[in-house]
């Protein structure tokens, strides 16, 4: 049988795809800075910044330790429990939905400016359809698309940025000073500086899509995409607010507010400008959609293989797409448009809180992962003071939106609370099942025959759900790291039936360890721990094996090594990967 060997994305690649995300915020965060911050704008966009480097080390050093998809689920899963973790995956996917319908919906806006005739609810259906085909053709071509659009967007930057140098070359910084002695409208310096840091946050959305398809990056891509668009953001979206400053009349700022980068291109370069302004709109924002395409599929297939959502999502098509997820994310993100009438105003509180939601709980992960996994190896640390800072700041930012619109904040959490229900009963479908069964034997008795069927349907489906084997490989009676798998399974597994093998080489004695085993037998007496001794060699050979011979995914197995207190789960490859 022929196996399909993926490629991994390259640095251009994997950057462009997250970052046509969050360099599109360069054509509206300026704009929403300048009506709280006023003239201070771009000290608030600096602050943003600095806040972004400091994420570059906490998302480095997680996905360093635990290089799996997933972003603040993956960290939170490895750190706490499944509940914290499926909490982190709701708000990211609300924030991947609301940044999907938002982003095409704006890019509609910016095309009805060019071509009046279109409908922007028909067109932004049309978006989001063909984008679903896209990536459902697989990561590989959307990479093509995500790179072009990528390059096209900082080129219409650049020539926005020189056009604007030209233009003050030649006119004076008169603009300039008229804006910088304007009074501060927002009650004060420092409030001022305040709001325009809270919105600017939102200048940095789609930093966290890359943690959540790094098992499709090369070697050594992750961290390079993290400063790639730390450099965009930190250099654009500051200059660009100064350079409004110095040539906008800041009474003109509310006025053109939806399209403000273009008025700068139309002021500074003339009409052909503004027109490559708004393509280039259009173009980054279609761009954002597939990052969030692209994002939230490598994020809920890793929530399936953990058996939160249905294993209806993991089947895949000849390209290595999750087309199933893909679809219902189109659907999900349809329904929204619909539901809420295009108002964009609604989908955005969904889009602010879940994102700053997000980036504070993958702080918090990082702390989690500093305290519980310590001997885990990472490439590079971040300092726990720097961590408390860049989340607390997340926390600021977080307040300041809901000062800023109260109305958004509580459509953020109506939509959050539905989120979390459908969660919490995939997380305890095996409770609610035994409940069902135990409500129809209550009322057998007007209901026989519906009961009889039901009962026998709902039992044969949670014996599926508890027959499921774990593996777990010991190399010897670490009776420590035996008790922390038997925890694992405890707290985390629906299934309760463990097998333990030891690969021993001929001479080699394991009476310590079934003395143990037998001590944990009685520990854990709703586990059933089988105990099974070969000899020979461990190896790739002997764990396709046995996953055949058992049928046990490889997924579901697991390799102890008495020298630290972690394991790894066997990829689908033979491969290793870090996981508790």
């Amino acid at each position: 049988m022929k196996t399909i060997v993926h490629k991994k994305l390259n640095e251009l690649q994997a950057t462009a795809i997250c970052g046509n995300d969050i360099s599109s915020s360069c054509l509206y965060v300026s704009a929403l800075t300048i009506m709280y911050a006023g003239q201070y704008a771009w000290i608030s966009l600096l602050f943003v910044a600095v806040v972004l480097f400091l994420f570059r080390k906490i998302y480095g050093e997680v996905v360093g330790a635990i290089p799996l998809n997933g972003g603040a689920y993956n960290v939170l899963l490895n750190t706490s429990s499944k509940r914290m973790a499926s909490l982190a995956a709701t708000l990211t996917v609300l924030s991947y939905m609301a940044t999907a319908v938002i982003s095409a919906s704006e890019g509609m806006h910016y095309l009805h400016g060019i071509a009046p005739g279109i409908d922007i609810t028909i067109t932004t259906v049309i978006v989001l359809v063909a984008f679903t085909g896209l990536a459902i053709l697989g990561i590989g071509e959307s990479a093509v698309v995500a790179v072009f659009i990528f390059l096209i967007h900082l080129i219409t930057l650049s020539l926005l940025v020189f056009a604007s140098g030209w233009f003050l070359f030649n006119h004076g910084l008169q603009t300039f000073h008229i804006n910088w002695n304007l009074p501060v409208t927002s009650g004060g310096i420092f409030r001022a500086l305040f709001l325009g840091f809270s919105a600017a946050m939102l200048g940095i959305s789609g930093f966290e899509s890359s943690a959540n398809f790094v098992e499709e990056q090369e070697h050594g891509v992750f961290p390079k995409t993290l400063r790639n668009m730390w450099a965009i953001v930190s250099f654009f979206n500051p200059l660009l607010a100064l350079l409004l400053i110095c040539i906008i009349p800041l009474a003109e700022v509310g006025e053109h507010k939806e399209s403000l980068l273009a008025f700068l291109g139309q002021t500074t370069g003339g009409s052909w400008l503004a027109y490559l302004i708004s393509i280039d709109a259009v173009l980054v924002l279609c761009g954002a959609v597939l990052t969030s395409f692209v994002g939230v599929s490598g994020l809920l297939n890793r929530m399936t293989l953990d058996r939160i959502l249905p294993n209806y999502f993991l089947k895949q098509n000849k390209r290595g797409s999750n087309y199933r997820i893909i679809i219902s994310f189109l659907i999900l993100c349809i329904s929204v448009l619909f539901v809420t009438g295009g108002n964009l105003v609604a989908i955005a509180g969904v889009y602010t809180f879940s994102f700053l939601a997000v980036m504070g709980l993958f702080g918090i992960g990082n702390l989690l992962l500093k305290f519980k996994r310590k001997k885990l190896p990472r490439p590079e640390r971040a300092s726990g003071i720097s961590v408390v800072v860049a989340v607390s700041l997340v926390i600021a930012a977080f307040v300041g939106n809901v000062q800023l619109n109260v109305d958004s904040f509580y459509t953020f959490i109506k939509y959050l609370i539905p989120s979390l229900l459908f969660i919490g009963i995939m997380l305890n479908r095996s409770f609610l099942i035994q409940l069902s069964i135990d409500a129809l034997e209550y009322f057998y008795k007007p209901l026989r025959r519906f009961v009889i069927f039901s009962n026998r349907y709902l039992t044969k489906m949670n014996k599926k759900i508890h027959s499921q084997e774990f593996v777990f490989f010991t190399k010897g009676d670490d009776v420590a790291i035996l008790n922390k798998v038997m925890q694992y399974v405890e707290n985390n597994e629906t299934t309760k039936k463990l097998k333990i093998v030891n690969v021993k080489r001929e001479g080699e004695n394991n009476d310590s360890l079934i003395i143990d085993l037998k001590v944990l037998d009685r520990a854990y007496p709703e586990i059933d721990i089988e105990f099974i001794e070969l000899e020979g060699t461990f190896g790739p050979e002997i764990i396709d094996e046995l996953s055949k011979k058992w049928n046990i995914p490889k997924n579901f197995m697991f390799i102890g090594s008495p020298g630290n207190r972690f394991s790894y789960r066997v990829s689908e490859l033979g491969g290793v990967r870090l996981i508790m």
